[in-house]
């Protein structure tokens, strides 16, 4: 089993910024993507943004210069930094890992959720 604890969502005003934090535990080989996702009611999960073990990210289109996406795998966790945030935003944001165990075997895993407010 993997488990992913969420933390730093919050309420802030337009234009602020809030660091999400994401950190996997428990048994698996390796992490190979770790991604934020996030939805709003009556609406699909969307993909926010993903770095794979490489390090290489993907965004969002609505997010892009503003989000930025980082991991420490030693340490097993991802992070969203948000800047200038936009009532837009406002969503609860999820976190997400694609980690592998066994032979070839691999779960894909979704943390609980934390809350993000962007006030106008």
């Amino acid at each position: 089993q993997v488990q992913l604890v969420e933390s730093g969502g919050g309420l802030v005003q337009a234009g602020g910024s809030l660091r999400l934090s994401c950190a996997a535990s428990g048994r698996f080989r390796s992490i190979t993507v770790m991604a934020w996702y996030r939805q709003t009611p009556g609406k699909q999960r969307e993909l926010v943004a993903g770095i794979n073990s490489d390090g290489r990210a993907n965004y969002a289109d609505s997010v892009k210069g503003r989000f930025t996406i980082s991991r420490d795998n030693p340490k097993n966790t991802v992070y969203l930094q948000m800047n200038s945030l936009e009532p837009e935003d406002t969503a609860v944001y999820y976190c997400y890992a694609h980690s592998l165990y066994g032979l070839d075997s691999s779960r894909e895993t979704w943390g609980q959720g934390t809350q993000v407010t962007v006030s106008s």
